[in-house]
């Protein structure tokens, strides 16, 4: 099963079991090519990923007072959260607008198990 299929916006999984069952295929990945010499495209894909995760979660949250809502509680400003919110541009645009990667930042990924592709060498 590929990740995009993992991912789709319709599955009905929390964010927190999604991640659950991304993580064996991802530490495989890892296994796998964690020691190519291009550590970029592991970078770049573990990006693409995230920004995945996000469009999923805006396409859970809903609606404008329920995104707006979630918003807030993560931390982003009223006037940022609620231009986001009203937005009536799709899923995966949105999923790289500033206050949505405000609220979804990286180590909040990190928190809910998502392992990470590209581990730098330790010197």
């Amino acid at each position: 099963m590929q990740i995009r299929d993992m991912t789709r916006r319709t599955r009905g999984l929390s964010l927190r079991q999604l991640i659950d069952e991304l993580t064996p295929y991802l530490i495989g990945w890892r296994g796998y090519f964690g020691f190519c010499q291009t550590p970029r495209v592991l970078t770049n894909l573990e990006a693409w990923i995230r920004r995945r995760l996000r469009s999923y979660l805006w396409r859970q949250w809903q609606n404008g007072p329920n995104r707006f809502k979630e918003l807030r509680r993560r931390g982003v400003p009223k006037f940022q959260a609620a231009v986001a919110a009203s937005s009536p541009t799709g899923f995966w645009r949105m999923s790289g607008h500033p206050a949505v990667q405000m609220a979804l930042r990286n180590h909040t990924f990190d928190s809910l198990g998502l392992p990470r592709l590209h581990v730098p060498a330790q010197a």
